[in-house]
């Protein structure tokens, strides 16, 4: 893990970190703590991985699939004029690149510091991408009026109510519109966040869905990060109206050396990392 943020507020000393495990906190502190966590880190993480995302690349995960080989989103040429909307965007990258493909794309995010960022590579590429800053969980936008909504690895895994995001990418498409997200795999909770040896040995139960929690000496929330099973993601996407088109698990590339947190070449030969949820809205898809 990055070093944990500064306590929010004007002046504040920093907030350091005190423990770091898997145990229950209050939703509404888990919840805020992404936001905080990702201003404060927003320019590091972009330093150590912009240049494997690119600055107008569209990356699912750790693992290097691209849109432009997966066409997880529609077919080649099937984007142009289309609405999308990239909901936990960071700085960008993936809804640069859709406007490349002539798709009309809105980007969030709940972070100042990622859409800082997003705003730093539209001046350095020209391609400028529509920063909104909005929680995944109350978007500012009407409904039905985008035709495709995803999220590669944001939001999802940092809220502890992730049904949520869910029925909200349900209100803001049109009926038939696609919601395609990646998360990290279910089954890798079992395992250490190790990217070697260690990280090869259940150590703990699939089951046990306590988020990852890091707390400050102050007691503080700084980080929070959400288990979801196979069945938890699916009875959410059928919650809110979808219909699961397609469950792709990329596998780990033979010539792709990159080691990333817990992902590597070592586990990645072995455990599946991510996991990336096709669907679509369901004609009769509850809003609200």
């Amino acid at each position: 893990m990055s070093q944990p943020p500064p306590a929010p507020g004007a002046g504040a000393e920093p907030d350091r970190l005190a423990d770091a495990g898997y145990h229950d906190v209050p939703a509404a502190a888990g919840g805020r703590a992404g936001r905080h966590w990702w201003d404060a880190n927003a320019q590091e993480y972009l330093d150590e991985h912009g240049a494997f995302l690119g600055d107008d690349d569209f990356c699912w995960c750790p693992e290097g699939l691209r849109e432009a080989d997966a066409h997880l989103l529609g077919e080649p040429g099937t984007l142009v004029g289309r609405r999308v909307l990239e909901i936990g965007a960071g700085a960008g990258q993936c809804s640069r690149w859709l406007a490349g493909q002539g798709a009309h794309v809105v980007a969030t995010d709940v972070s100042a510091g990622m859409l800082a960022g997003a705003a730093r590579l539209d001046a350095r590429t020209g391609v400028r991408t529509s920063p909104v800053q909005a929680d995944a969980r109350a978007l500012p936008f009407g409904d039905g009026v985008f035709d495709v909504v995803f999220t590669a690895y944001g939001a999802l895994p940092f809220v502890p109510d992730a049904a949520r995001v869910h029925r909200e990418a349900a209100r803001v498409l049109r009926p038939g519109g696609r919601w395609v997200f990646s998360v990290t795999h279910p089954v890798r909770w079992a395992f250490p966040d190790d990217p070697g040896e260690g990280g090869l040995t259940v150590t703990r139960s699939y089951f046990d869905r306590r988020p990852y929690v890091e707390t400050g000496t102050s007691g503080a929330v700084l980080y929070a990060e959400y288990h979801r099973t196979f069945a938890d993601h699916v009875a959410d996407l059928a919650g809110a109206g979808f219909v699961l088109d397609r469950l792709v698990e990329p596998e780990w590339p033979a010539r792709h050396d990159r080691t990333w947190g817990g992902w590597s070449p070592l586990r990645g030969a072995r455990l599946p990392g991510t996991a990336i949820f096709v669907c679509h809205r369901g004609a009769d898809s509850p809003q609200g």
